[in-house]
Order: C-alpha cells, then sequence, then structure tokens
C-alpha cells in the first residue's frame, strides 16, 4: 500500500471522527470531509505538469490536505523549509526538482516577508474558487466502498517515492532525500507496537512538516492510526500549544529538546496532566531538561534517535525498557551495528564507534547526487556519520555527529559532551551551545561556548574543569540574546560558528 491509501482505509474506517483540530483557521475536521477535501485538490494538482509539486505551508489541515492531495494525483511533493531563507529554498528546490507549482500560504509568505516565487498558487485563493459540482462530485465518490474509490486515488508501487525533504543544511548545503512509501511505512507499521498508540490517542501537530520528524510523527502516524491532531502552525507558540494539551486532553506529545524547554517554562501544575506519551528526538536531550519533567509534571521523555535518512525513527525508549541518557534500542526490523569510524570493522559492544542501519526504512537515496548517495549507503547499510556505542542490553547511547567533534592539540574533543556538561551547570532557563573557533597554535579553540542569560562564569569553569579535561573546557563564553534555531527545532550550528568566529575577530583586533 501507498501513504494516502493508508489515510483512505482511516477515513472510511473513521468518517464521523475529528482528523484535525485546526487551529490555523479554527476549524474542526473529520476524517469524511478531510478525504473529500484531498479529493477535491487531488483533481486540481493533477492538471499541473511534470511528477513532483512543491509544498510551502505551515503544520496545518491545509499543509496536510495538499500533501494527500499531492499523492492522490500521483505527483510527489516536495516540502520546502520556510523558517529560514524561504524564497531562496523555493528556487533552490524548483532548480534541483525541476518543477514549477508550489501550493503556498499567503498569510504565511506575508508573514515572513517572503517574495511571490514563479509558480506559487496560493491555498486562500485557491479554495475559495472550488465550485459545488466539485464538491458534490468528491463527495459522492468518497461514499464509495473502499475498492471503487481507488480507481480515484493513485495507488502504486511502495518502492516509489511519497515525498522529498531536504537535508537541515545545519552543516552544509542541503540535499534531496527520497523517501519511498515503504520506507515512511516501516516507521507506521513498527512505532505503534513499539509505543503503544492507538486511534484513540489525541497528538499534538507542532512539528513542521518540511522535517521528517514531523512529517511520519505528528502526520501520517496519527492519520494511519486513525487518531486526532491538533495542529500548530507556529511551533515556538510555547503558551497556546500548552493550553491546547489541557483543553483537547493531548495524549501524544512528540518533539525535539528545544520545544519541551519551551514548553516547560509555560506549563503549570496540571496542564500536562493528559500527556501519557512524550517523545524526544532530533537533538541530544539534556538530564537536567528530563529531570524537571519528573520532578515537576511527572513525566517521563523517551528519548529516541533517527535521521532524514531514515524515515527517521531508529531507536527510542520504551515505557518498560528505558534507560535515561541513551538513545533506546533499535525498532522492531531495524539492523543497527557499530563499526570502527577509522577501519570500517564492527566492533563489540561497549566500544564507541559510527552508527550504521539498515533496514526497510533507509532512503532510496539522493535526487541527482548518485555520488553522495553511495558515500552514505553501502549494501544497503547507511552511515549516519554519527558516533555511537550500544551497550550489552541493547540500547544505544549517541556520542555525537562526526563532524561535532574537533582536533584540540592532537586530540579529539566531543562539542555534545562539552555542551552537555555545560548544560547542567547553568541555571534553569538559560540554554546553550558549543562550538568551535580557530586557533593558529592548537589548530582549534574549544570551545566557543554560548548562552543567554546570567551566571556565574567563574563558577562553571571550575566545575567543567572537574569534569571535562582541561582542552574541552570552554576558553571563552560568547553571549548570544537568542540562539539561531532551524525551523526543526536543532540549533542553527553554521549561524553559531559565524557569529563565534566573527567575535572573536573582533577581540583579536583590540
Amino acid at each position: 500500500m501507498q501513504l494516502q491509501e493508508y489515510f483512505v482505509r482511516s477515513a472510511k474506517r473513521y468518517s464521523s471522527k475529528i482528523a484535525m483540530y485546526d487551529q490555523a483557521t479554527g476549524s474542526d475536521i473529520t476524517y469524511g470531509k478531510a478525504l473529500i477535501a484531498a479529493l477535491i485538490l487531488s483533481k486540481k494538482f493533477s492538471k499541473y505538469n511534470g511528477k513532483y509539486i512543491g509544498i510551502m505551508v505551515p503544520t496545518s489541515a491545509g499543509c496536510m490536505l495538499s500533501v494527500l492531495g499531492a499523492l492522490m494525483a500521483g505527483k510527489i511533493p516536495v516540502m520546502i523549509n520556510y523558517s529560514t531563507g524561504a524564497y531562496e529554498n523555493c528556487l533552490y528546490a524548483q532548480e534541483k526538482c525541476s518543477f514549477v507549482e508550489i501550493i503556498a500560504s499567503k498569510k504565511l509568505c506575508s508573514k515572513i516577508k517572503c517574495a511571490h516565487a514563479e509558480g506559487m498558487v496560493y491555498l486562500e485563493e485557491l479554495m475559495p474558487g472550488i465550485t459545488l459540482s466539485e464538491k458534490l462530485l468528491a463527495a459522492f465518490r468518497s461514499k464509495m466502498p473502499s475498492r471503487a474509490l481507488q480507481s480515484y486515488v493513485r495507488h502504486g508501487d511502495e518502492d516509489e517515492t511519497s515525498v522529498i525533504l531536504f537535508t537541515s543544511g545545519s552543516e552544509k548545503e542541503p540535499k534531496a532525500v527520497q523517501l519511498s512509501h515503504k520506507n515512511i511505512a516501516h516507521n507506521l507499521n513498527a512505532i505503534p507496537n513499539w509505543i503503544e498508540v492507538t486511534h484513540q490517542d489525541i497528538f499534538a501537530g507542532t512539528l513542521p512538516l518540511f522535517h521528517v520528524f514531523g512529517l511520519t510523527t505528528n502526520f501520517w502516524l496519527p492519520f494511519y492510526l486513525g487518531s486526532s491532531i491538533i495542529t500548530h502552525a507556529n511551533p515556538l507558540d510555547y503558551k497556546t500549544i500548552v493550553d491546547t494539551i489541557k483543553k483537547y486532553k493531548i495524549s501524544i506529545l512528540i518533539g525535539t529538546p528545544t520545544f519541551f524547554h519551551g514548553y516547560l517554562k509555560k506549563a503549570v501544575n496540571g496542564d500536562l496532566d493528559s500527556i501519557r506519551v512524550a517523545i524526544a528526538g532530533a537533538d541530544k536531550l539534556g538530564s537536567k531538561l528530563r529531570e524537571s519533567y519528573e520532578q515537576i509534571h511527572g513525566i517521563t521523555i523517551l528519548e529516541g534517535y533517527g535521521a532524514t535518512e531514515t524515515s527517521p525513527v531508529v531507536s527510542v525508549n520504551q515505557p518498560d525498557h528505558n534507560k535515561p541518557g541513551s538513545i533506546g534500542r533499535p525498532i522492531s526490523g531495524v539492523k543497527v551495528k557499530i563499526i570502527d569510524h577509522e577501519t570500517d570493522e564492527e566492533i563489540s559492544a561497549g566500544e564507541e564507534g559510527k552508527i550504521m542501519v539498515k533496514g526497510d526504512l533507509v532512503m532510496k537515496g539522493y535526487l541527482g547526487d548518485i555520488e553522495e548517495t553511495s558515500l552514505h549507503v553501502h549494501n544497503g547499510w547507511y552511515d549516519t556519520g554519527d558516533l555511537g556505542m550500544m551497550d550489552e542490553d541493547g540500547f544505544l547511547w549517541h556520542r555525537g555527529r562526526l563532524k561535532r567533534f574537533v582536533k584540540v592539540g592532537g586530540e579529539m574533543v566531543s562539542l555534545v559532551r562539552v555542551a552537555e556538561a555545560l548544560s547542567n551547570l547553568l541555571p534553569e532557563g538559560i540554554q546553550c551551545c558549543v562550538v568551535d573557533v580557530p586557533n593558529p597554535t592548537k589548530g582549534a579553540e574549544v570551545v566557543a561556548a554560548v548562552a543567554t542569560g546570567e551566571f556565574d562564569k567563574k563558577h562553571v569553569l571550575k566545575q567543567l574543569a572537574r569534569e571535562l579535561p582541561a582542552i574541552a573546557v570552554p576558553k571563552e563564553f560568547y553571549v548570544i540574546e537568542d540562539i539561531p534555531i532551524m525551523g526543526n527545532g536543532k540549533v542553527a550550528f553554521r549561524e553559531v560558528e559565524h557569529i563565534c568566529r566573527t567575535r572573536q575577530k573582533e577581540k583579536n583586533k583590540k
């Protein structure tokens, strides 16, 4: 089955159930109405030339229905990152994938000051133009038996591409990742049994859908199950999200540590009582944040691990099999091995090396880039570029990206480890990030530490000196009011690094 067929199955089974409580429009949309809307959009999208169609709409019913409509029409949605450089990202995606039309939100473009790009079709202008006959025809078809309805919904091989997503570009130019229907369906089939989520659960739809973490866990997973989603266009509107958790009794909250940090600052006792499962991924979950949720709200955040190229979930802790600090055990159907990052030989449990992943979740490849694909996928094994360790119990422990290690005086230092140690020493509410800056004698200097807020630097440095080797203790603290964050909730390391290096140059001139 292809992904849109899973949705049709849920829509027929739960026709009168609310699929989306859309906070952008204040509309409550049933599965039955969602099916009708998707069929209407499918008819309109089928008139566009080519097999790709761009989508640049924030997390909302409009975005979800556009993805469904594209797939039903036999188009491949290309999800465009609008959080930074939206206009440039549109042009980049159009050139990379050779398409013209981009389904966009006029309200979003106005808010982020994104200029009109050739081929943009605004939902606000498209929807009012839908005729009564189009609505009646779609409504009639939606009532057909599933087998008859399939003739109006694209169905094909599960190995076909279901979406194009771009890597975050936090460290280099984004690559266009091709994920098949089978890739994402692997997660959809494995996660419900691993974590025990059902159609009765209510999901917080807070993550952007241009990122695979949001696309799979905040969109396809609840639609696969027949669950309800509370959609939020702005993932940084923490107070509103906390309010809706309480109002709608949301039971599943999935996000990045940055977002969990934001909820913690806005929530008071009782606000999060309905949360049954909380999962964090995409970045390292600090022990201080995890402990705060347990102590204040009685919630255990389960940490997981994945990548755009793995659709995304590779491993995640479970309520009854949880090792805090680890990234859990590989989910069903996933093979993981740890290899020596220099020799590529598999190493034993307890030893640190590079994380390799194999299974139906591994991407088809990077669009138009055979070289990059061959560098990352060998005999079905995806090279994550992350360092980690698997313990005797089969739990994975993430040590950071290989690119997030820096050589100082001939020794390898993990910037992730430094950041975690620093985070645990900073007062509540202060965020930090650690990067490296050039040093003429040692090659690099560990490590420009970036933090917001006031703290006792001497005390923090003294404590760090007890926990870290001398070469790993930050030599400078560059204070930034707001640490640059990408739309997916990850720290924009390249931007932070640029700020710190600029400040270092200014300091050296004095």
